[in-house]
């Protein structure tokens, strides 16, 4: 049975602009980091896309690099785009980047002309497209010039291969030099793409003005701290299914410790007195104030993009709260 949107689908979601540009982004966006691989169920993966879509979430977030194995998320991405997608492809804000390990050699990874230009290539292949509405250097390179990097993101707009560019895990000062060189190119930056949550608020440091005053969108990665801000942890067990009971090299069991969890509590204490999962008010609250442009959800199955999308029915905060949860968290 072929696959029609529902068309309700931006009846409830919030669009925000990204920066000073002309292009607006869902208040969630799915990432394809997990789950979407070659060894993930090809089925699961299609009704979460479709679910995704069906709630306004337009914007598909991807790299080269996911899986597993490396690009197969995209592979996996481009057959569900040519079978479910391809009558709404103007619709969708598909993005991808390169940075990371992907071959043997000096070419393989980093920022580099030769990398980024053939990582791009290779992902235009994998999804069948002929550009991507946005493409990331997907970490800075210690031995490239920025001046070589963000003139490949320059060349790669002027060239078609894609709308819009950005950055990811840049620290201020590169960030604000990056965007002064893709200004004085003719490309700006569109958006920077950090970890940001409420076990790890580093972009408030310095990162968050830097966006300001240059007019960069920002777009939150582990916004659940790798899930951690959900209710798995709450009793303190490490359930097998969870990111810590697996073979995750990103979360640990030892990180599940007696001190986190009564915090985690704490939270969801007051999450529950907002009428809202641990889950949806951190959701919430990486959203609050338009601190950023969107945030970057995981799924594992179709019940948690709909509960992540609920989040949205209140993403205020009273000072009380704002004061108990920085209390909380120091």
């Amino acid at each position: 049975m072929s696959y029609v949107a529902s068309d309700q689908r931006y009846s409830t979601m919030p669009y925000r602009r990204a920066g000073r540009s002309g292009l607006k982004l869902p208040a969630l966006s799915l990432g394809l980091w997990h789950n979407f691989g070659g060894v993930d169920s090809y089925e699961n993966g299609r009704a979460m896309l479709r679910s995704a879509f069906d709630q306004g979430i337009t914007h598909f977030d991807l790299a080269n690099n996911y899986g597993p194995p490396a690009g197969s998320a995209e592979e996996m991405f481009g057959r569900i785009l040519q079978t479910d997608f391809a009558p709404y492809r103007d619709e969708l804000i598909i993005s991808s980047k390169a940075g990371y390990y992907m071959w043997p050699g000096p070419y393989g990874e980093w920022g580099s002309k030769k990398n980024l230009i053939a990582s791009l290539d290779q992902s235009l292949q994998r999804m069948k497209l002929d550009y991507v509405d946005i493409f990331y250097s997907h970490r800075p390179d210690p031995d490239t010039p920025l001046e070589e990097t963000m003139g490949v993101l320059h060349q790669i707009v002027r060239q078609g291969k894609a709308l819009y560019v950005g950055i990811s895990s840049y620290s201020p000062a590169q960030t604000k030099e990056a965007s002064r060189i893709l200004a004085d190119l003719g490309t700006p930056l569109l958006i920077h793409q950090p970890n940001y949550s409420m076990l790890n608020r580093g972009i408030e440091d310095e990162l968050l003005d830097v966006l300001n005053e240059s007019g960069v969108g920002s777009i939150a990665f582990c916004p659940l701290a790798q899930g951690l801000l959900t209710n798995k942890y709450l009793d303190g067990s490490v359930p097998l299914d969870s990111r810590a009971g697996g073979a995750s090299h990103f979360l640990s069991e030892e990180q599940i410790n007696q001190d986190l969890v009564k915090r985690l509590n704490r939270l969801n204490k007051i999450a529950h007195e907002r009428g809202q999962t641990l889950a949806q008010m951190s959701l919430a609250w990486v959203l609050r104030e338009g601190h950023v442009t969107s945030a970057l959800i995981g799924a594992s199955r179709v019940s948690q993009i709909e509960e992540n999308v609920q989040a949205l029915q209140n993403l205020s905060f009273s000072a009380d709260e704002l004061k108990e949860i920085d209390l909380i968290l120091q």
